[in-house]
Formats: C-alpha cells, sequence, structure tokens
C-alpha cells in the first residue's frame, strides 16, 4: 500500500537500494565493495540523526505538554511510545541478523573498516534463504508496517510515507521471484546483505519518526467544546517596568453569541466590549501583584452562573535591557548574526554592548548589532548603560551557544537522487552544496568528491576529483552513459564561510 508522496531522503535510500540491487548480478570488484561499505556508513548515519530527532521529540513532549496537561497528553504520549516499541522490536531482530553476519563473517578488518570476507556469496544466501530468516525478515516488515498504520485512522494514513515494505516482485527479477531471493540470494556478497539491512532499519526509523509526528502532533490540535462555558485571562506579558501600565484581557468562550456576561476583578466591575473585558491598572511600584476575575453568566432560567479565572500574577521591576537574537537563539560561526537590544527608559546612545568569549560585535543602528564569532562554545552579549553622568550601570548579561553552520546538501543538478534523463545527465559539469532552510547568507564550496557509474552489465567505473567541476575524465564517462545507468556521487567534501570541511550526503541517480 502506497501512502501518499515518499520524501526526498527516502527517495534517496530507494535509489541507492536499486543501485545495490543492479550491482549484486556483476563480478564485484574491490572498488564496488568499498561503495558499499561507504553506503552502509551513510545509511547508518542517517539512522542515527533520525533517531535523534525522534529522541528530542519525545523530550520536548515529557517536558512541556506531559507536564502542562497530563490528563489529555497521556494517551496521546503513550500511543507514540507504541509506534517506538513496534520498530525497537524489527530493529532488535535486524540486529540480531547482524551479529550473525558479522560472526560468520570472520569480524571486522580495522583497516578496510569492513567484514573480513565482506565478498563471501554464500553466507548471506545460506543464513538467509536456506535458513529462512529472509522470510521472517519479510513477514516482520510487514507485521510492523500494519502495527504502525493501525495507530493511525484513516486519513491521518494518506498523510504518511514510509519505503518500510517488503513485497514481492510482480515478475521474476534475474530469475528471482521472492523478496529475499532478490535481496539476500544467490550473488550477494556478505557486505552487500549488511548494507541491505542497514537500508531497512533506516526506513523503519524514518516510519517512526513520521507516525510518532502525527500521534504527537494531537496535542497541537485546537479542541473546541461549543456547548461550554470557559473562564480565559490573557496578558500580553506577566513582567513590566516600573511605569509600564499593565493589561490583561479577561473573556468568556462560548457557543451562545447573545450571551452578555458580567466580568469583574477583585470586586471592580469591568466594561464588556465583545464579551471580553480589559483589565488595566497602573504600575507605579515594584513589587509582585496578584488578581482574579471571576465571570457572571445568565442562565436560560434567568439565574446566574459564575466562573473564576485562575489566579494571575505579574511583576514589576526595575528598567533592565534585553537581548535577544533576530533569526534565533543561536550564533553561527562564519556569517554576520543579526541581534536587537533594547533597554526600556534608556536612550540608545547611552546603550553600550561589549561580548566576551571570542569573536566581535558591531552596531548597525537603531538598537541593530551584528555579532561575529569564531569558535564553537559558549559567548556572553552584556549590555550596560549611562544611568547618570560618569556612571556606568550594567542591565544585562546573556549566554549564547556557538555553533557551525549546519551541512549543507550536496545537489547534482538540483537534485539529491531519483531519475534524470541521460542527455539532461549529460549536459551537467558540476556539483553543488546547497543550505536549504538556512536564514544567514552563507554559502558552500565543494572541495573534492568521487563518481560511481554503474551501467547495465557493465563494470562499475569510479573517478574521483578535486572541486565542484566534473574533471575531464569525468565528463567524458559522463557522456557515454546509457538509459538505466546509476551515477552515485559518494566522498563529497565543501567547505563553508567558517572554513571546516564538511562530509556531506552521496547523490544517487539513475539515467532514463
Amino acid at each position: 500500500m502506497a501512502l501518499g508522496r515518499e520524501t526526498p531522503r527516502q527517495r534517496m535510500i530507494g535509489i541507492l537500494y536499486l543501485v545495490l540491487l543492479a550491482l549484486l548480478a556483476l563480478n564485484v570488484p574491490d572498488s564496488i565493495l568499498d561503495a558499499f561499505k561507504n553506503i552502509n556508513n551513510s545509511l547508518e548515519t542517517s539512522k542515527s540523526n533520525v533517531n535523534t530527532a525522534v529522541q528530542q521529540l519525545f523530550a520536548a513532549f515529557e517536558n512541556t505538554k506531559l507536564k502542562e496537561e497530563p490528563a489529555r497528553a497521556k494517551p496521546i504520549y503513550d500511543k507514540a511510545k507504541k509506534a517506538q516499541a513496534i520498530i525497537g522490536e524489527l530493529d532488535k531482530y535486524i540486529l540480531s541478523l547482524k551479529e550473525e553476519f558479522v560472526k560468520q563473517g570472520g569480524g571486522y578488518d580495522e583497516e578496510k573498516g569492513d567484514l573480513v570476507k565482506r565478498e563471501n556469496e554464500d553466507i548471506s544466501p545460506n543464513m538467509m534463504i536456506n535458513e529462512k530468516k529472509g522470510t521472517v525478515l519479510k513477514d516482520k516488515i510487514n507485521d510492523t508496517r500494519a502495527k504502525l498504520l493501525a495507530l493511525l485512522t484513516p486519513e491521518e494514513q494518506k498523510m504518511v510515507s514510509f519505503s518500510l515494505e517488503a513485497k514481492n516482485p510482480e515478475k521474476s527479477v534475474n530469475g528471482k521471484k521472492s523478496w529475499e531471493e532478490i535481496n539476500f540470494g544467490s550473488g550477494t556478497p556478505l557486505t552487500a546483505a549488511m548494507t541491505i539491512l542497514t537500508k531497512i532499519q533506516t526506513d523503519a526509523q524514518n516510519a517512526e519518526s513520521d507516525v510518532v509526528k502525527i500521534i504527537l502532533g494531537k496535542m497541537d490540535q485546537a479542541v473546541v467544546n461549543l456547548d461550554k462555558f470557559a473562564a480565559v485571562a490573557v496578558a500580553p506579558t506577566s513582567y513590566l517596568v516600573q511605569g509600564q501600565p499593565y493589561k490583561a484581557e479577561v473573556f468568556l468562550t462560548a457557543s451562545d453569541s447573545k450571551s452578555e456576561p458580567a466580568i469583574s476583578v477583585n470586586g471592580s466591575a469591568l466594561q464588556i466590549v465583545d464579551g471580553k473585558g480589559v483589565y488595566s491598572v497602573p504600575t507605579n511600584r515594584e513589587g509582585i501583584f496578584s488578581w482574579t476575575g471571576v465571570i457572571k453568566v445568565k442562565q436560560t432560567d434567568g439565574s446566574f452562573k459564575e466562573y473564576r479565572t485562575p489566579q494571575q500574577t505579574y511583576q514589576v521591576a526595575r528598567p533592565s535591557a534585553v537581548v535577544s537574537p533576530d533569526k534565533m537563539n543561536v550564533l553561527y560561526i562564519g556569517v554576520n548574526n543579526p541581534i536587537s537590544v533594547s533597554a526600556p527608559g534608556t536612550p540608545t546612545d547611552k546603550v553600550h554592548v561589549n561580548m566576551s568569549g571570542g569573536g566581535s560585535i558591531s552596531s548597525a543602528g537603531g538598537g541593530k548589532y551584528n555579532v561575529r564569532v569564531s569558535s564553537p562554545g559558549t559567548t556572553r552579549i552584556s549590555v550596560s548603560a549611562e544611568v547618570a553622568p560618569g556612571k556606568t550601570q550594567t542591565l544585562s548579561s546573556t549566554e549564547f551557544r556557538v555553533k557551525r553552520i549546519p551541512d549543507p546538501i550536496a545537489k547534482f543538478a538540483g537534485k539529491t537522487g531519483g531519475s534524470m534523463a541521460t542527455v539532461a545527465l549529460k549536459a551537467q559539469n558540476a556539483l553543488f552544496a546547497k543550505l536549504d532552510n538556512f536564514d544567514f547568507d552563507a554559502s558552500f564550496k565543494v572541495t573534492k568528491f568521487t563518481m560511481i557509474l554503474a551501467k547495465p552489465r557493465a563494470d562499475a567505473i569510479v573517478l574521483s576529483t578535486s572541486g565542484g567541476q566534473l574533471s575531464s575524465s569525468m565528463s567524458s564517462a559522463l557522456n557515454g552513459i546509457v538509459p538505466g545507468t546509476r551515477v552515485i556521487f559518494d566522498n563529497i567534501v565543501a567547505v563553508g564561510p567558517d572554513g571546516t570541511s564538511r562530509q556531506l550526503n552521496a547523490v544517487a541517480l539513475t539515467a532514463n
């Protein structure tokens, strides 16, 4: 069952998977075995990243929703945990298969970073086909998929798209009629079988991520009971500077638009406008203050029903400075990080901004500043003001995290994977590193990469070069591709404005 559109990551993994299957039919040289190893390493990294993201989702939910609304959040949390447990069972079984592969494969060769018997083509078929473990794995994959989908409603199922599925082909492939024969049958090197298992684990992690996001996202869906009343108090802020008025809205949400509630705060009636009462008091003194709103609603029988807001508190303090990042709460190395600095009640020309911990800060006017940082860690930005002639007072000192710019995404002809017209592939001459969804002006330059061409029924061609442009030998080899050729770019390294080298994702394309 296909569910929606696949993500770019899932399409890339699918293409890599097809490349592996195509290469298994060849007399596999060491260069291809190395390519399998590199793809396996990339898949392991992707799997780890997705797992980390899922753990962060749970942690954020536990620290917010589960604490704030436990009665509503607990069933949702438990269902998401069930999805995690379902994937955990499949992952545990795959790990046991990997351990057996390692055992029968003579362990790992530290020099090659791969199995000692990585080229062995008997271990995988014997274990997965003869011992029927491939059939067991196929059943577990499909059972896991069914269990995950059962956690979602039919409408939610249309929202997900994951590759976790094991189906027999409609037509035989090189004489192989079953899913397990295609993936683990005769002619499959041990290192390729290990890569396929890692690919399945990655598919499982992606499926878990998709389902968990949908389940936990239910907490953000509005819950409206139009036949019930609820008292609501909304204040723009609970922290104010002395002299700044405090305002709060006290209103009734109801399904009856004709309702005319009576609203009071601390015994004083409020003026009602559009069903809302606005509570406003002066803030001439420092301290913490509290209040409670009361809403009285006339019932159909003429009686009144009273609703009380939870106690509201606010604090009045002396003027202080605030440092807020314009784009995010992190400073990035190699780019200008714009921040805004304000000190209520203090003229801009009396405000001074300094930083410690490595880096520099320059004024852009109007309370705007550009911050440059040079090394990961933390830095502190301090704000002081001239409160009297010759007297300077520190108003605020804020610590920022300093990080490197995220890794860009490697693209060839604007794509990270999938299929492309043969003539279009031949027309390309460079590989690019792009930063998607990054708000800062930063660019990366590819410094080296490896290109692998796998033509149908031919040995693969492996070429490497420096820079982002295709070398003459690469262009010549690319001009010789035919439909069905797999074009893979791996070992991609790029350098950004911070001067560090980044190992990027592999790009796998199929000529059609």
